[in-house]
């Protein structure tokens, strides 16, 4: 069994990469790739304690595009190999334009009376800071109750401190991807959230055109009816499947890192054989 969707501390994962290794190996996974949002930091890290473990781990990245006004996940597989420099220096200016959003919703809550710093957020989010650490920011402070109602009541879209990121497109990000030696993988195809199949194979048909090579398959959101639905399009696009939780530690305590959401998952080690074989240079 394997976990090809994970987060640690770097991001917005709540376990360090080490305790996300030893949770791997207690889980019994054969292998993991760590998918930090905007950051290699935690996959750095966990590189010799993986080995050490003998884990077989996997560079990975999720990144937040934006396709026709709509957030789309994308994530990116084997950027560790030349030429991903490239890529990297991309994920800092990426890295600025995110700050600049964490600024601007501070001076919100501020303006709305709530004594909030980004030191302090910062403090909660390490490399890369987002709305889940300005949620339990707002909770730790006694401004809000829970995380829930944090996003709800400021957080969220729509919400009175919420600022819209500034997103790359998504083909755009495929081609960073692939340009950095990568394979571009859509994450989390259900959250598209288009209830018009039709729309949906249609949008993942122009991804496809854009330069798409994988399509997550195996997800703790999807369901037996949307895993089925997701291998025809793999098979009549010739993509890649993937899977993993999107596991996020106490953040989504509801998911468990290989096992998904009430164990709904369980994906198996020829998924990545399978990537491997198709990209042989990885």
């Amino acid at each position: 069994m394997i976990d090809l969707h994970s987060h640690t501390n770097s991001s917005d994962g709540t376990l360090t990469p080490a305790q996300l290794v030893a949770l791997a190996k207690a889980q019994n996974l054969e292998a993991l790739a760590i998918t930090d949002h905007d950051t290699f930091e935690g996959y750095d890290a966990a590189v010799p304690l993986a080995e050490a473990a003998g884990l077989d781990l996997v560079c990975g990245i999720e990144v937040s595009t934006r396709f026709r006004g709509k957030s789309v996940h994308l994530l990116g597989y084997f950027l560790n190999h030349p030429p991903m420099e490239h890529f990297r220096t991309w994920l800092f200016l990426l890295q600025e334009s995110r700050r600049e959003r964490n600024n601007e919703m501070v001076r919100k809550l501020n303006d709305m009376g709530i004594g909030i710093r980004l030191e302090e957020v910062e403090m909660l989010g390490r490399s890369i800071t987002g709305r889940p650490h300005f949620a339990r920011a707002l909770v730790q402070q006694g401004y809000c109750k829970s995380i829930e109602d944090a996003f709800r009541i400021y957080l969220g879209e729509g919400a009175r401190a919420h600022v819209e990121r500034k997103e790359v497109n998504l083909p755009e990000a495929i081609t960073l991807v692939r340009d950095g030696g990568g394979i571009p993988v859509l994450a989390h195809p259900i959250r598209l959230g288009k209830e018009d199949r039709a729309e949906e194979e249609r949008w993942i048909a122009e991804f496809v055109d854009s330069g798409l090579l994988g399509l997550e398959v195996y997800h703790s959101d999807h369901k037996q009816v949307d895993v089925e639905r997701y291998q025809s399009y793999t098979r009549k696009y010739q993509l890649a499947p993937t899977g993993g939780s999107d596991y996020h530690g106490d953040n989504k305590p509801d998911i468990q890192l290989g096992e998904g959401r009430k164990g709904n998952l369980n994906v198996p080690f020829s998924i990545l054989d399978d990537l491997r074989r198709r990209f042989p240079d990885n």
